[in-house]
């Protein structure tokens, strides 16, 4: 049922940001320590069985220096340098295998698909530990509270800075123009998107479909389903810390990220979304400073519009890097 806001409203649902007064001077020293580390980006050929493309196996080093894995897929035969859509992954899911990702490619793109540190255990599977945390391995969801009480401990700091990287990986790479960059991703490869797009200030693309990771507040008090509801349960068992909880999720809030993106931007939004509430989407999309479109799919629920955003997002994407 459509449970939020009428599409009227939500048109013009631009709601006040809760952004810490350092947003900037966290992100920048966040980022200055990461690249204190070398990128070392590893791409070795992977054997595939698939005659249309070359697939790498990349390595490369994200937060704290530390391992992450993705794959490099590119069309045989295609003059270079490529375009590149960099790509991130929704929650729970890994890197999973070269030939779940032929999509971009086939269209004549690189296609760089970054893994999630710690992730990749539930609906795909990933390559990647998170060596903060303990055992490290990649594990079942949740990752929502993850060091939650600092902004400097929280998960997505870590995962935040690997999307940067990853971006610096696949410009690394001599079959990648360095200048026709896209990112994209759903439901939190939507909210790492938008991170993405106002970290790195010269990407040319940014789709996030469904985002996650927006409007935090709204969405915590709106939906009873996961991933936010993670939030909400550890909110109700420490009663005496949810304004510490907040404070921290702003700095990773998809809003703060918006109003410094200037790519030109895609977003995607189910109006029967209950992961992901259409507001939470709005909010995002309302306070997007560069040039934005949006495709509504009015009777979708978290899944959006897959196919059909598929073909949009290809579509978006020729006319801008043809």
């Amino acid at each position: 049922m459509l449970f939020d806001l009428p599409l009227d409203q939500l048109k013009l649902y631009k709601p006040d940001r809760p952004e810490p007064t350092d947003f900037d001077q966290f992100w920048s020293q966040t980022l200055a320590e990461t690249r204190q580390f070398p990128l070392d980006a590893r791409f070795n050929p992977v054997k595939t069985w698939l005659k249309l493309v070359d697939v790498f196996d990349v390595t490369f080093n994200g937060f704290g220096g530390q391992p992450i894995k993705a794959w490099l897929v590119l069309p045989k035969g295609e003059p270079t340098p490529l375009p590149c859509v960099v790509e991130y992954i929704g929650y729970g899911g890994g890197r999973g295998l070269p030939h779940e990702w032929l999509g971009w490619a086939n269209a004549g793109y690189a296609h760089f698909i970054m893994d999630t540190r710690g992730q990749g255990s539930t609906w795909r599977t990933g390559d990647t530990s998170d060596p903060e945390m303990e055992g490290g391995n990649p594990q079942i969801p949740g990752f929502m509270t993850r060091g939650v009480l600092k902004p400097q401990t929280y998960y997505y700091r870590r995962v935040f800075s690997d999307a940067v990287r990853a971006v610096e990986a696949a410009r690394s790479h001599q079959a990648v123009d360095s200048q026709r960059i896209a990112v994209t991703g759903g439901s939190q490869g939507g909210g790492i998107t938008l991170a993405a797009a106002g970290l790195i200030p010269d990407i040319a693309i940014a789709m996030p479909d469904v985002p996650f990771l927006c409007h935090f507040r709204r969405a915590v008090e709106l939906t009873d389903s996961d991933p936010y509801n993670e939030i909400a349960r550890f909110c109700k068992t420490h009663r005496d810390q949810i304004d510490t909880v907040f404070n921290t999720l702003s700095y990773f809030d998809g809003m703060n990220f918006a109003v410094r993106a200037r790519a030109d931007a895609l977003f995607s939004v189910g109006l029967m979304d209950t992961i992901c509430p259409p507001s939470t989407v709005f909010a995002a999309y309302n306070h997007y400073a560069g040039p934005k479109d949006l495709r509504i799919w009015q009777f979708n629920n978290h899944e959006g519009g897959e196919s059909f955003q598929t073909l949009e997002k290809l579509m978006f994407t020729h006319e801008r890097f043809a």
